[in-house]
């Protein structure tokens, strides 16, 4: 099916996978002039942003349950999932690095670490919202972003190995 450039430009907004494989046709035939440019620049941005964003979403997971089991760890019971939680984010993030290893850089970061923790800090104030006996007892009411830390209080080594749950000898 060929289709002319404004064409494709509406089939983006009505079967965008059509859009996808004419434009892939397109570019493999070297019809630079018939591409939408447009639409296919921001999808490429997109993709790229959507990456970044399951990184600060997985590192901010970690600092989330590890700040939970520093800080508010009631009983030798509470905690397990956390534990779970903080193992499974690092297999992800150890595999999305292995895909896109320029990612690893990015999350050392300040930016990152804070964007991450500030997600974290979300996390932590809506948990509490749930926990409504916590939050009064360690806070005497529901806690806001000015009860936790503005910077990072993780770095980047610590989001990829320390474990609080194992008892130094």
């Amino acid at each position: 099916m060929e289709l002319k450039t404004q064409s494709l430009k509406e089939l983006y907004e009505k079967d965008f996978y059509l859009w996808v494989m004419e434009n892939l046709k397109l570019l493999k035939n070297k019809e630079y002039e018939l591409v939408d440019w447009e639409n296919l620049l921001e999808e490429i941005e997109d993709m790229a942003r959507r990456e970044l964003r399951s990184l600060i979403n997985l590192m901010a997971i970690i600092m989330e349950h590890l700040y939970k089991w520093e800080n508010y760890r009631e009983s030798a019971y509470m905690g397990s999932g956390w534990k779970k939680s903080i193992l499974n984010a690092r297999k992800e993030l150890i595999d999305l690095f292995d895909e896109i290893p320029s990612l690893k850089r990015i999350a050392q970061e300040k930016e990152s670490l804070n964007k991450a923790w500030r997600r974290a800090v979300n996390s932590l104030i809506t948990w509490f919202k749930e926990e409504e006996d916590l939050a009064q007892k360690y806070f005497g009411r529901f806690p806001t972003e000015e009860d936790f830390p503005k910077e990072c209080p993780y770095t980047f080594e610590q989001i990829m190995e320390y474990e609080p749950w194992i008892e130094k000898r």
